[in-house]
């Protein structure tokens, strides 16, 4: 088959993996780059990104985006040199007293939209009119100014306190203002909140702005490539070239050998899905009609999931791995709240109306909607925000075995048993496309993390790869065994291999490009229905008819 300029240009796209990886001897944990290292509201640190970017634009030549970038800059930062000569005017004229100068600083200036400051002098100001019975000008204060702002109290029941001044012979009688020690003592107070205000925006303002190294930009997006090469379970003994700067860089390696087996299910294992982008956990739905999470590393079951009157058919799991949904033949998608594994919750049942078998479920890239097919040769689309169905696609000559949504959200592809693919318009239900080109029940589908390509497997004893711009076929896998009554799966492990399950009882895993085998994962004693890689952790995971599921890894000192 002919290549086009488009698919040649994908190829040279494509990283390719270094053939030799070690195991990193200190494992770092990624997700320490979320701590605190710095404050991204800092003045400093926000006028020090701007000029950042505006060198790495007049590097390229956008000098006039580089200057409308710094105009922009300029201007806020002359409203925020004015909202600082305001607080501090402000800080002055209440240790003077001066309200009428107050009223007009908070009326006219840059502090009418700083709702917290403005509580807060109001409040000010009515405590002293309070202190000194002025009664009726008080109620004003309350009405005008505080009543709007009542959201911004410093507790609950503070505002209900200030309303209660107003029958009181004295502020101390208020439970909230039993320690009011006088208006000079109370103005201070109020000084000390400004000037700890002033502190905050001023803090690393420099007259002399500091010498800013070329390529600041480009030095630090290395040193953040570095970090996460460092990160990583293995290490290439060659210095990886990382093709994109949109995803975390994660090596792809083969994995050559058993991690360990996860035992405890009562029955066949049909489906497995990470909890969570670390690989930390791993859960699997069984033909035992349970749900289980796993340790991927100690193989400890850590929680089990009932509810099911029959087989799990598949999962899911949102990004934050706080949310698992299960699809099952009783006819439900359970949808169970997993953020604490001590006490797994089931918070939702969504049931299919005609009672068959579910065997998918999906979520929208959003994560708004649940996609679930099944037995009824129908498609569901659930929203989880209303709890109700928003969307049905029919079409398909026999039961759905598999519906994913693309990674624009915008169309459904489903596989069926009537030897199709097809292809949904989310939002008008309409099937916009129709692939008939496996020979036998297609048994999954899945999009990469490009969105440009398809993966189909089917009882045809094939994976076959789809380009999704032009939906034609670009190659086969072959070698494994698909061909009876069971549902089994392929997925890609990143941009250049893929993995699928066997009759056999091997994991398969196929170079993308050339669609040479390998490797060929053995161990389990039964069918393979099901296997998924995790980039962050560096491990395969296969879910098998002998009742188990298996993690395999790379070992380096085996050849």
């Amino acid at each position: 088959m002919g290549s086009t300029q488009d698919e040649r240009a994908d190829r040279l796209d494509t990283p390719r993996s270094p053939v030799h990886y070690h195991i990193s001897g200190t494992r770092l944990c990624t997700d320490a780059a979320t701590s605190p290292l710095f404050d991204e509201n800092s003045p400093r640190i926000r006028r020090d990104i701007i000029r950042i970017v505006g060198q790495y634009l007049d590097s390229l030549g956008y000098t006039s985006t580089k200057v409308t970038l710094y105009d922009e800059a300029q201007v806020k930062q002359q409203r925020e040199n004015n909202y600082i000569s305001d607080v501090v005017r402000l800080r002055s004229a209440v240790l003077d007293g001066e309200w009428a100068e107050v009223d007009r600083i908070c009326s006219e200036g840059y502090l009418r939209d700083k709702k917290h400051i403005l509580y807060s002098v109001y409040k000010q100001q009515y405590l002293e009119l309070i202190d000194d019975n002025e009664s009726q000008k008080a109620f004003t204060v309350l009405n005008k100014h505080l009543k709007p702002l009542e959201a911004q109290q410093s507790f609950q029941g503070e505002f209900r306190d200030l309303c209660y001044l107003l029958t009181t012979k004295s502020i101390q009688d208020a439970p909230a203002f039993r320690n009011w020690d006088g208006i000079a003592s109370s103005r201070e107070k109020l000084a000390e909140y400004l000037q700890n205000i002033l502190e905050f925006e001023i803090v690393g303002r420099e007259e002399e702005p500091q010498h800013l190294k070329p390529n600041r930009l480009v030095s630090m997006l290395r040193q953040a490539v570095a970090y996460q090469i460092e990160s990583c379970q293995y290490h290439a003994e060659a210095v990886p070239l990382v093709p994109t700067l949109l995803t975390d860089y994660a090596p792809v390696v083969v994995p050559n050998t058993e991690n360990a087996s996860l035992v405890g299910h009562l029955g066949n294992v049909k489906c497995t899905a990470y909890v969570g982008a670390s690989g930390q956990y791993v859960a699997s739905g069984s033909s035992d009609n349970c749900v289980r999470i796993w340790d991927s590393e100690t193989a400890e079951c850590l929680a089990t999931l009932r509810g099911h009157t029959s087989r799990i058919w598949d999962i899911c799991v949102d990004r934050a791995g706080s949310t698992l949904f299960s699809a099952s033949g009783d006819g439900t998608v359970r949808i169970w709240d997993i953020r604490d594994l001590h006490k797994p919750q089931c918070t939702s049942i969504v049931q299919n109306e005609t009672g068959g078998d579910i065997y998918s479920v999906s979520l929208n890239p959003l994560e708004s909607h649940i996609v679930m097919a099944g037995y009824d040769r129908t498609i569901r689309l659930y929203d989880r925000v209303t709890g109700r169905m928003v969307q049905t696609f029919h079409g398909h000559d026999l039961s759905v075995a598999h519906a994913v949504t693309n990674p624009l959200g915008n169309l459904i592809i489903s596989g069926s048993k009537d030897q199709t693919i097809r292809f949904w318009d989310m939002m008008s239900g309409s099937c916009v496309k129709s692939l008939r080109s496996h020979l036998g029940e297609v048994t999954s589908v899945a999009t990469s993390d490009s969105g440009m390509l398809l993966l189909s497997s089917s009882k045809d004893n094939s994976n076959r790869l789809w380009d999704l711009r032009s939906l034609k076929r670009l190659c086969r896998y072959k070698g494994h065994q698909n061909t009876s009554k069971n549902f089994i799966r392929s997925s890609f492990i990143g941009d250049s291999l893929i993995v699928g399950g066997s009759e056999d009882g091997m994991v398969y895993i196929w170079d993308r490009e050339s669609t040479n085998i390998v490797q060929r994962l053995s161990g389990h004693r039964g069918i393979v229905y099901d296997a998924k890689w995790n980039p962050r952790r560096g491990i395969l995971c296969s879910a098998s008819d002998d009742w188990t599921l298996k993690t395999w890894w790379f070992d380096s000192s085996l050849k």
